[in-house]
């Protein structure tokens, strides 16, 4: 059967508001003009006006954090531990059965920025779509920061998935998840009111830090989630291997299969 192919990443790019101040990447593009004296260097006696068009290779050089552009997070990420105890475990070593599952999708456009997306959230949107989760199936969340991605305001963005709300789904077996928002739990900035006005501290990153209980992956700023249905694909993501890394990038697709016109 003919599939459909559905890109649900954003691209590595410079001057988008992706990220806080000072945790962007930076991508110098290395032209085939700038890079022909590159060549040379290799070959005794070649000179830039032997190559075809006297060009070299484009290349890019890169610095950023595992944590630009899409993402999957390794429960490393979250905590030294995993699973009530046991060492929490790198991108590395990740099982790549949990990145290639059924995708479920939940839409939670209508909550407010900042918003804290309770179990019982959780519960009621999967009884609207008529679905009960399976074991190892990726769960996507759709929030309102799905279509702010590259504005100024994009990472105050969007509802975040609580602690209730994420040990609902690994309880039942998700060992992925992901949001198109900047973060899994709620943008900084609307957490930073709420421990100022109480001092709790339990409410910083409590969605992250559920991974302490039961060890899990997101996959965060995904993108087009909007055009995805609630079932019906499958979700790739697998991440780059980076050795001891806390993520690794990962271009996510949604693979959906059609009929045959």
């Amino acid at each position: 059967m003919p599939r459909r192919i559905i890109d649900i990443s954003v691209p590595l790019e410079n001057d988008v508001a992706a990220d806080p101040p000072g945790y962007g990447p930076q991508i110098e593009y290395k032209s085939h003009k700038q890079t022909a004296s590159d060549i040379c260097k290799f070959f005794p006696g070649l000179k830039e006006s032997d190559l075809p068009d006297s060009e070299g290779w484009a290349i890019e050089w890169i610095k950023l954090s595992t944590h630009c552009t899409t993402h999957l997070d390794a429960p490393w990420h979250f905590a030294s531990t995993m699973d009530g105890g046991k060492r929490a475990i790198t991108i590395d070593e990740v099982p790549l059965e949990w990145c290639f599952n059924p995708g479920v999708k939940l839409d939670f456009r209508h909550f407010a920025d900042g918003y804290v997306v309770s179990a019982a959230d959780v519960e009621a949107a999967l009884e609207d779509i008529g679905h009960t989760l399976s074991p190892f199936e990726i769960v996507v969340i759709n929030t309102a920061a799905g279509n702010a991605y590259g504005q100024a305001d994009y990472v105050s963005r969007g509802c975040g998935m609580g602690r209730e709300a994420t040990l609902y789904l690994l309880e039942r077996g998700i060992r992925v998840t992901g949001t198109d928002g900047w973060s899994w739990d709620a943008p900084f900035v609307h957490t930073r009111d709420k421990y100022i006005a109480t001092g709790n501290a339990r409410l910083i990153w409590e969605g992250h830090k559920a991974g302490r209980e039961i060890g899990y992956c997101h996959i965060e700023k995904l993108h087009n989630l909007e055009n995805l249905p609630s079932t019906g694909f499958t979700i790739a993501c697998f991440p780059v291997k980076v050795r001891g890394g806390s993520a690794g990038w990962t271009r996510a697709v949604a693979i959906m299969e059609t009929e045959l016109d």
